[in-house]
């Protein structure tokens, strides 16, 4: 299915969202709830996966649950241009960071990413799962195992934390990653998971026990603020702070049951 040609604007800078531009009688589709707003005449409608799946509705609704796997809803949402004139619809970023424009005819046809980083794409992209072979990934590979695909000739945005560096890899150049920086990468680049060495540097180094290890040829998408590591500094600070001092020692008040 050939993809619909949208046009589209990036608008702001930490908090981002895209401003798509649909001519009449065409459309984009979005993970429900990432809509901003939309001019009048452009309509929603809930479909099952990206509306690609073939087969008849059992085809369609087992194609869909394998986004169950990525921990992703089983419905998407569809956006139509139904009237005469050029309409716009807009998508919000749900953390700080940048929105990642893919033209997927340039890259390819296929780019495989986080399973949370996808926000909207043109009519006719599919949207799917992607495995990987080795064992060893698919165990230990904490965020990054389970990625997703992107396939088909037309545009997909992607969102990712803080500040997005894109990296072209040459025929065998190697890049080691950790698995949560990892936003996205292009179908000939080789992916894997590999265990930190050292002991002492596993255990007490702060990294983690795993990286992603990436070969090319191939373009790689990077960021240095996952959410999670946002979220957990956010919950780790809430646990030692305090609404009126905000500091350590306010929190530690609280716990003795008295002022210092």
């Amino acid at each position: 299915m050939k993809a619909h040609e949208i046009d589209y604007v990036i608008h702001g800078a930490e908090m981002q969202f895209i401003e798509i531009g649909l001519d009449p009688q065409e459309s984009v589709i979005a993970e429900a709830g990432a809509m901003m707003m939309m001019d009048q005449h452009i309509e929603m409608e809930t479909i099952f996966g990206d509306g690609n799946e073939q087969g008849g509705f059992l085809g369609k609704f087992f194609s869909a649950g394998k986004r169950l796997v990525t921990g992703e809803s089983l419905f998407m949402t569809v956006f139509s241009n139904n009237g005469t004139m050029k309409q716009n619809v807009s998508f919000a970023a749900p953390y700080p960071g940048h929105i990642i424009p893919l033209d997927l005819h340039a890259l390819g046809g296929k780019i495989i990413c986080q399973k949370d980083s996808f926000l909207c794409a043109a009519k006719g992209v599919s949207i799917g799962i992607e495995f990987n072979k080795k064992i060893g990934t698919g165990l230990f590979g904490g965020e990054g195992f389970i990625m997703q695909k992107l396939e088909g000739d037309g545009l997909a945005f992607a969102h990712a934390g803080g500040t997005i560096v894109e990296k072209t890899l040459s025929a065998g150049e190697t890049l080691r990653i950790d698995t949560g920086c990892l936003v996205a990468f292009t179908m000939d680049v080789q992916y894997s998971i590999e265990f930190v060495k050292k002991v002492k540097t596993a255990l007490f180094g702060g990294e983690g026990l795993f990286y992603a290890k990436l070969q090319g040829p191939g373009k790689v998408w990077i960021q240095s603020l996952p959410f999670n590591k946002f979220a957990d500094r956010v919950i780790s600070a809430s646990k030692y702070g305090n609404k009126d001092s905000g500091s350590i020692l306010g929190g530690i008040a609280d716990g003795i049951g008295g002022n210092l």
